[in-house]
């Protein structure tokens, strides 16, 4: 008796692999249609994380004389982070205190010759009334002699006197007011000197002043909170105005700059939320707010969008992440890290579930 053959496993099992396919397919074409719905009204763009970067330099030309921190360190504002030699500005500074010494005492020697000028110009004045008393007597006495000459009671020859002595008193008078006048002018130059030895002293505390403000200079500080990325130089180094020691980053201005097309950009305004989700780290989702729109389009660089992207006019936007965020995660903020800037076109819509922010405590 021949028996019908059987179907093979192989037969049975095609049409429940091929049905399971299709059921797959139709679910994740599903998903993909639903993600897609759900991102409705937000654009991606790529981008890298940026911070402020502050060059720690030199404003004098100069050989560096210690570096206090290392590369990596957290650092304060005010904080001093290397020295720069000062052997020449301490010298200066010296010259300079003892040259103000020397003026001190041009002043106060200049005062002295005032004072002293004064003090002739007061006894001048004294013989001045002196003479001005002893021209009123000769005038007097002259008086009487010419009375008693007409009256034939005195000689002519002690009214030639008398007349001769009012003559005299009145030149001696004149010569002693002409001295008053001539120390007038010596007070006048005495005072001039205790100005221009004054004007010295200003002049060498101005040089005292500078010297010490290139003494805080060679004092090279924090500007504000940050960390050190890299030393440029090495104690001993002799560097320019203007060298650079050190590289800080300030961990409290990070952003992120990314490029958008032309027909969305004229929809992101300034202040707009934007989500960055970083490559090393896709589980967090970082928070930040558009700072910067470029007024002028411009094609967009290689390294950020595809080529195809490339052939379009593009607008770079800045998005800045919250310096509060940025301060309770300071340690683990790392910059040059790529990842994608979500933008929300649409402010009535919620964010999608993988942008949704935690809760925090």
């Amino acid at each position: 008796m021949n028996l019908p053959p059987m179907p093979s496993l192989k037969n049975k099992l095609l049409p429940a692999i091929v049905a399971a396919l299709l059921a797959g397919g139709g679910w994740v074409f599903w998903q993909q249609r639903q993600a897609k719905a759900q991102d409705e009204g937000f654009l991606a763009s790529n981008g890298r994380i940026e911070a402020t970067e502050i060059d720690i330099a030199t404003k004098q030309a100069g050989r560096v004389g210690d570096i206090l921190v290392d590369e990596g360190a957290f650092v304060k504002a005010g904080q001093l982070l290397a020295t720069m030699q000062v052997q020449t500005l301490d010298a200066q500074r010296r010259e300079a205190q003892a040259q103000r010494q020397q003026t001190l005492t041009a002043v106060a020697s200049a005062q002295a010759q005032v004072a002293m000028r004064q003090s002739d110009k007061a006894a001048l004045q004294a013989r001045v009334r002196q003479s001005e008393a002893e021209l009123d007597a000769a005038r007097r006495r002259l008086a009487r002699s010419e009375t008693l000459a007409r009256e034939g009671a005195a000689s002519a020859q002690t009214l030639d006197d008398d007349r001769a002595r009012v003559r005299g008193a009145e030149a001696a008078l004149g010569a002693t007011q002409a001295q008053v006048v001539s120390g007038d002018a010596a007070i006048t130059a005495a005072r001039a000197q205790v100005t221009s030895a004054r004007s010295q002293v200003e002049a060498v505390d101005a040089t005292l002043q500078r010297i010490q403000a290139e003494l805080d200079d060679a004092q090279l500080k924090a500007p504000r909170d940050g960390r050190v990325q890299f030393r440029v130089a090495q104690p001993g180094e002799v560097l320019g105005a203007g060298g650079r020691v050190l590289n800080l980053i300030d961990l409290s201005d990070v952003s992120m700059t990314f490029f958008l097309p032309t027909e969305v950009a004229g929809r992101v305004a300034m202040g707009t939320e934007v989500r960055i989700v970083l490559d090393a780290a896709p589980q967090y989702v970082i928070p930040a707010r558009v700072s910067f729109i470029a007024s002028n389009a411009q094609f967009t660089p290689k390294t950020v969008e595809t080529s195809s992207e490339r052939q379009k006019l593009m607008f770079r936007v800045r998005a800045k992440i919250d310096r509060e965020l940025l301060r309770e995660h300071m340690e683990q903020v790392k910059t040059g890290l790529p990842g994608s800037a979500w933008v929300r076109l649409d402010p009535a819509r919620e964010w999608p579930a993988h942008l949704a922010l935690p809760a925090r405590r």
